[in-house]
């Protein structure tokens, strides 16, 4: 560490004002503070002392991100090897999953920090910790079959169109990530859904870039005719609950793991990171509007109407949206009631674009950014009903 830090002493002072390398200064300020403790103090009273910046405090989002990347590192390369007739052991599954899924990271990494580092030279301010965690949460939203050049074009809109235009990071009204995955989803559709893209299959001269069709647990149910079991033709699809909940199925790189995504979910509000109202107002949201459209099932209703609430949870991105999405800061309220309000209306939404919207059977993405939108409204309202609260001075 001690070279690294003579490195950056050696170099500072082309960065810094007047210096050859001046425009450059928000990416180094970037890179030094990622290996070392800012030495920034306060010039007069009150000092406060505290190791953790905002970067470390990203870093914490990082690591509870761990457990649903590397599954769907593992993940992708099983379904590839599956499909491809290849050896199912770990390290061939693997290794081919980092051939799929690093490249796709790499690009979102890259092109993003060339945003940020534009839009941070330009306005003359440090470059945004916050792209270290869009920057991997983008790509677990994406297949592994997506072409790299629309992941670049995709996290060129999220940073630029979903953030930066409004100022920057603290300023945004919409998750970046998810705000990149819909303009994908909405501008590549055929990139971004349909059986053919959750499959990455190569053969024995060729890269990694052939498709196969498999259908997802989501779309498997969205065919489910009326007066049959959605539960039943997942399991003999061998979709069983416990598949679901693992995450060993086609699916987005990193939202097929319900248990993992939870798991990440517990050390965010184990660290204080995310709000533990958010989440659980997103699965109780959830179970009770599966379980109101349960008692409103009958004969003639859409199988979607007597699916078990718990499988809304296990299937597609839900647990992946309600863990890392809408517990996003910046664009989740900030008052503690107005939280339950949010992830409360984010898991309703989810189930109910399912029910009522074949085209769009996963739902989270949409319910999320809908409810980013009136986030303000929402603290706005809590703030109002508190201040009429208060007594009144005599």
């Amino acid at each position: 560490m001690k070279l690294i830090q003579t490195i950056f002493d050696k170099s500072r002072r082309h960065f810094e004002k007047n210096g050859k390398l001046a425009f450059l200064f928000p990416f180094y300020d970037a890179t030094e503070t990622f290996f070392f403790i800012p030495g920034h103090t306060t010039r007069s009273d009150s000092h406060i002392r505290d190791s953790l910046d905002v970067k470390r405090y990203m870093s914490f989002v990082i690591v509870a991100l761990m457990p649903p990347f590397i599954f769907g590192i593992y993940n992708a390369g099983y379904q590839s090897n599956l499909f491809s007739g290849k050896s199912l052991d770990l390290i061939p599954v693997f290794l081919c999953g980092l051939a799929l899924v690093l490249p796709i990271v790499a690009v979102s990494y890259l092109v993003g920090f060339f945003w940020e580092t534009t839009f941070a030279s330009i306005r003359n301010h440090p470059i945004s910790e916050g792209f270290l965690v869009t920057g991997l949460l983008f790509p677990l939203t994406l297949p592994p079959t997506i072409p790299l050049w629309q992941v670049a074009v995709g996290i060129s809109f999220g940073v630029v169109i979903g953030k930066e235009i409004f100022g920057g990071t603290g300023r945004n009204i919409l998750n970046p990530a998810l705000t990149g995955r819909a303009f994908l989803f909405f501008a590549y559709p055929g990139n971004m859904s349909g059986d053919p893209v959750w499959v990455a299959v190569s053969k024995a001269k060729e890269v990694v870039v052939d498709t196969v069709s498999s259908a997802t647990p989501l779309a498997v149910s969205k065919l489910v005719e009326s007066g049959d079991r959605i539960e039943s033709v997942l399991s003999n699809m061998d979709y069983s609950f416990f598949t679901l909940l693992m995450g060993r199925y086609p699916g987005s790189i990193g939202a097929t793991s319900a248990l993992l995504c939870f798991v990440g979910a517990g050390l965010l509000v184990f660290v204080g990171v995310a709000s533990f109202r958010i989440i659980v107002g997103g699965i109780v949201g959830v179970l009770s509007m599966g379980l109101l459209l349960n008692l409103l099932a009958g004969e003639s209703t859409a199988a979607w109407f007597s699916l078990n609430p718990l499988y809304h949870l296990v299937m597609g991105g839900s647990a992946f949206g309600i863990a890392y999405m809408a517990t996003d800061p910046v664009s989740a309220p900030g008052m503690n009631a107005s939280r339950w309000i949010y992830g409360f209306c984010i898991g309703g939404l989810t189930v109910l674009i399912r029910v009522f919207n074949p085209a769009f059977p996963e739902g989270i993405m949409l319910a999320i950014l809908f409810m980013n939108l009136f986030s303000p409204l929402l603290d706005y309202f809590v703030i109002k009903f508190k201040l009429k609260k208060r007594i009144v001075n005599v």
